[in-house]
């Protein structure tokens, strides 16, 4: 993403943000939802009501946004929605701007406002345990994985002996981490295999290596240190398809699924993996979150390509696949016995063009994706969809109009 950073920032010195989009509303964090938007043109973050009853995203009106110390790509919010965490570049065109971690905090009336940097070298993907407690970043091809501590104000402490490393397999390339996620710790209240379940009490993160094909396991202290679990003495993780770039746990602790977006054998497919844990037992013999793979993957993403950014739903029945280079959504039903996939009728939507990120609700009813391949100034979107959680289809919404390059999306 960083060949498009000079480009972008030209766009951003002769692009006039404050005449974009003039509308304002109201937001009710109780009764709305809340879209929040970074725009890599325009280096802002921008705040969207969203009416839970027919899905209309109004903007906030705030709109000229509060400006990102970088050029910011991905973002995430904490379980309460109460702060965004965004990754940011460093860049000529934006005087005094930093690479790393920028943190801002959401006010009652979903307003946004910048709080502080915490510098990296390489961040290229971020997750966030479902507590809160631990904020964790992939560093590309530094191999390896920061680990900060979240205090209160969204405050950001780098925890001992971090950033930790990505091992390189025997005889294989130097690594390059480019994507991870976290178990949960909190299952969903409603309607999920796992509700009934006690919640889990250990944390794992898997981390994916995009150029050795191979997903790695850690296991998360209750310092948020991670140790490395190797598959055997001699391998370092489990092998994926080409190019790993996307990975995404279930909401159970039952499934983690990894898109490959290289080419070759297995190009645009998803790899697919039992999760041994206390929900997927008798499947495995020990609840110890190694992965074992399941029956018939990698599942193919055809017609898509490019798969990157992946996310299950709320209550674990489908996986929706962002497909970056054909402009779509390859949607999955998930076998609640076995894990494996099946394409949904139809198996894909369109997007709009150069999608880079995908978010669903809490609830299970509206799905975000943010697209950057728009070459118009002043027309660039997130796609926006109804999802019926019966059967898992997305229905396409009027998109949202966004300043430009919208390059990461998240949803409370």
């Amino acid at each position: 993403m960083r060949t498009r950073f000079t480009w972008i920032a030209a766009i951003f010195v002769l692009v006039s943000i404050g005449v974009l989009l003039a509308c304002s509303t109201k937001y009710n964090s109780s009764s709305n939802g809340l879209v929040v938007i970074p725009s890599q043109g325009s280096a802002v973050m921008q705040s969207f009501s969203l009416d839970l009853t027919n899905g209309h995203a109004t903007q906030i009106n705030n709109v000229n946004g509060p400006p990102t110390p970088g050029i910011p790509t991905s973002v995430i919010l904490d379980p309460a929605g109460a702060f965004a965490y965004v990754i940011v570049y460093q860049n000529a065109a934006l005087p005094g701007s930093v690479t790393g971690i920028a943190t801002f905090s959401i006010a009652s009336d979903g307003k946004l406002a910048y709080l502080a940097t915490a510098q990296l070298t390489n961040p290229v993907a971020i997750a966030m345990d479902s507590a809160g407690k631990f904020l964790f970043v992939a560093n590309g091809s530094e191999a390896t994985v920061s680990v900060f501590s979240i205090g209160s104000g969204a405050s950001l402490t780098e925890v001992p002996d971090s950033p930790f490393t990505v091992p390189a397999p025997l005889g294989g390339q130097p690594p390059s981490a480019s994507a991870l996620a976290v178990t949960p710790t909190v299952y969903p209240q409603l309607y999920a295999y796992c509700a009934s379940f006690a919640p889990a009490t250990s944390e794992y993160l898997y981390v994916t290596d995009s150029l050795n094909y191979v997903v790695l396991r850690y296991l998360v202290s209750s310092t948020g240190s991670l140790s490395v679990a190797l598959p055997t003495p001699t391998t370092t993780g489990l092998p994926t398809g080409p190019v790993p770039s996307g990975v995404a746990v279930d909401p159970c602790n039952r499934y983690a699924y990894v898109a490959n977006a290289g080419s070759g054998n297995g190009a645009n497919s998803v790899s697919a993996f039992t999760i041994c844990s206390k929900v997927s037992l008798p499947a495995c013999q020990f609840a110890d979150y190694s992965l074992l793979p399941i029956k018939g993957s990698p599942f193919p993403v055809s017609p898509g390509n490019g798969p990157g950014p992946l996310t299950v739903d709320a209550y674990g029945n489908f996986l929706y696949v962002v497909d970056t280079a054909s402009s779509q959504i390859s949607s999955f039903r998930i076998s609640p016995a076995t894990g494996a996939l099946t394409p949904l009728t139809p198996a894909f939507v369109n997007t709009g063009a150069g999608p880079n990120s995908i978010a669903i609700r809490s609830d299970d009813s509206w799905m975000f994706v943010a697209t950057t391949g728009t070459s118009v100034v002043g027309s660039q979107i997130v796609s926006e969809y109804g999802i019926t959680p019966a059967t898992g289809q997305l229905t396409p919404q009027t998109p949202i109009t966004t300043f430009n390059y919208p390059s990461g999306v998240a949803v409370k």
